[in-house]
């Protein structure tokens, strides 16, 4: 599955991993996850966020 990196902090959204303080399951990929859902480190909305080619 697609990482996705944080255009504001550097924070790498992981599917395999999710945000569990932020309510995703792991295995979520990130198109899936809610509009609404921020950065866990920084709070950067999910559209500061960009395929992480890592």
């Amino acid at each position: 599955m697609q990482k996705y990196i944080c255009t504001v902090c550097g924070y790498i959204y992981d599917p395999e991993a999710g945000d569990e303080d932020g309510g995703i399951q792991p295995g979520t990929a990130f198109e899936s996850i809610p509009d609404d859902w921020v950065c866990p480190t920084c709070g950067a909305a999910k559209q500061d966020f960009e395929p992480y080619e890592g």
